[in-house]
């Protein structure tokens, strides 16, 4: 963990302002004797530590200004601890149940590529749906460890790299929760759109740091993580869609539908109030009970064009 408190300076990862040229929007905040197996883990009880995070002037991301080294960051995700199998499976069925209205503008369902995939628990969702070839990358050990047998055979261990793949592989790349955590967003993007067919989509989940909820809440909020390099809003999200040549550009709010237990784990609580909750819940019997919120997410879906669109 010590390699994750060695900073290198940052510009803006999508349109390469300087941080000084942007606003502080959070003051670093990070305790080493809070770093543990599960501070790179998904879906974890929040730490509330982050970096130094401006808002850029031009493009409205807020980015880390200082972060460590890639390679750094990519050993924590690939050591990171995993215990949130329920909780990838209602992921999963949100956002295969957000996604619906947009599949059946694809021109097939060859291939799907998800980046972050777990557990693999959504391209189980899509394998139903028809899509014929599924394709996940995952950082993590612990997480594919943790796939079904189904799963498993279609996970590959890493990190992305659109060198990988070729020219027009997909018609559908999925990156849920992931582009706030990856050290070049911009690039991610752009490999994305070569290799998705014409009229093939991308779909991104991202926090939305401008949500009421989280501005509410402000460094208590879970959007405050040492996981997060950049985070968007709706037009900062649109901005780096539509740099990378993707059109019909559509960004909406996402509920997430979680066990009761894991929305009360989330909570800005001292640890002792929270676990008499959890444990009021438990007895109560409703640590299962399924709540869908509003918690501050986006979807983004944004369109390849096909041939004919581009030369006109």
């Amino acid at each position: 963990m010590n390699a994750l408190l060695a900073m290198v300076p940052r510009n803006c990862p999508v349109c390469g302002a300087p941080p000084g040229q942007g606003k502080v929007y959070f003051e670093r905040a990070i305790n080493p004797a809070q770093l543990n197996d599960f501070s790179f883990a998904s879906r974890k009880v929040p730490e509330f530590m982050c970096y130094r995070m401006v808002q850029c002037s031009r493009c409205a991301v807020v980015f880390a200004a200082e972060a460590p080294e890639a390679q750094s960051i990519y050993r924590a995700y690939d050591e990171a601890a995993f215990d949130s199998t329920a909780e990838a499976l209602a992921a999963a069925q949100t956002y295969c149940a957000a996604l619906q209205p947009y599949l059946q503008a694809l021109p097939d369902r060859r291939a799907v590529l998800e980046i972050g995939t777990g557990t693999g628990v959504f391209l189980e969702q899509l394998s139903v749906l028809g899509f014929q070839t599924l394709v996940g990358i995952e950082p993590s050990h612990s997480a594919i460890a943790a796939a079904s047998a189904q799963a498993r055979p279609w996970i590959r261990h890493g990190i992305f790299h659109g060198s990988d793949f070729a020219d027009q592989s997909f018609s559908l790349i999925c990156c849920f929760m992931t582009l706030e955590h990856v050290p070049d967003p911009l690039e991610l993007v752009k490999q994305c759109h070569r290799l998705l067919a014409p009229r093939g989509q991308l779909a991104l989940v991202v926090h939305n740091y401008n949500a009421p909820v989280n501005r509410i809440l402000g460094k208590r909020s879970p959007i405050v993580d040492i996981e997060h390099l950049q985070l968007f809003h709706p037009e900062s999200l649109s901005y780096l869609l539509r740099t990378q040549g993707f059109s019909d550009i559509e960004v909406v709010s996402l509920k997430n539908r979680y066990r009761a237990a894991y929305w009360l784990r989330l909570l800005p609580l001292p640890e002792r109030l929270k676990h008499s909750l959890l444990g009021m819940a438990a007895k109560l019997h409703c640590s299962d009970a399924i709540l869908s919120l509003n918690a501050g997410n986006i979807l983004g879906v944004a369109t390849k064009a096909g041939p004919a669109e581009i030369c006109t």
